[in-house]
């Protein structure tokens, strides 16, 4: 559930609402997602995603709902209790991971890790975009403010102009140009 949510960049809507029937395991692992505003994409699993969602539907059993991620009694995951597991996860990462302490992780900063991951490798906000199911751009560019990586690339991108060091001095006509009357006629009445 973790590693769908991280991969996937999930909304915990998406990733507690998900059924399992969105799920496929055909040639190229995929999962159907249904996000906000009733708009659907469809992502690509990553290897190890698969394997662990193919590990999870073998032990989930049969049960009455038809959400893939169901809780100990056989209900519906919900938010909470994503929330609940997320903990859990994030306590025992904070003993090996001490730049975790004191910071609180929340399931949207997985959203955004692996938004910012997208766009490191892909270098493109448009399939950045895509893949968070976002229907404008703008709500994408976000990312490209948070990556510094842009911005060098941006900055490493321009070549600097070719001056040279020393007083300006503006040609006489030019300053000429700049200080002559205007001529202009007076209205005639």
């Amino acid at each position: 559930m973790m590693h769908l949510c991280f991969a996937g960049a999930l909304r915990v809507s998406e990733l507690v609402e998900l059924p399992l029937e969105n799920l496929s395991f055909q040639r190229a692992p995929s999962v159907r997602v249904l996000g906000k505003g009733r708009r659907e994409r469809c992502l690509p699993l990553w290897k190890e995603t698969a394997r662990d969602l193919r590990a999870w539907v073998a032990i989930r059993g049969a049960v009455s709902v038809p959400e893939l991620f169901v809780n100990a009694t056989g209900d519906a995951m919900t938010r909470a209790g994503f929330e609940y597991i997320l903990d859990k996860h994030v306590c025992t990462a904070k003993k090996s991971c001490s730049s975790l302490s004191g910071r609180p992780v929340s399931p949207h900063q997985l959203r955004h890790s692996c938004a910012l991951m997208m766009l490191q490798a892909t270098h493109d906000i448009r399939k950045v975009a895509l893949w968070l199911g976002h229907a404008d751009i703008r709500t994408t560019e976000i990312y490209l403010r948070v990556d510094p990586s842009e911005k060098l690339e941006a900055v490493a991108a321009v070549t600097p102009l070719g001056l040279r060091r020393g007083r300006f001095k503006a040609p006489d006509a030019l300053i000429a140009s700049l200080f002559a009357p205007v001529l202009c006629e007076a209205p005639h009445h």
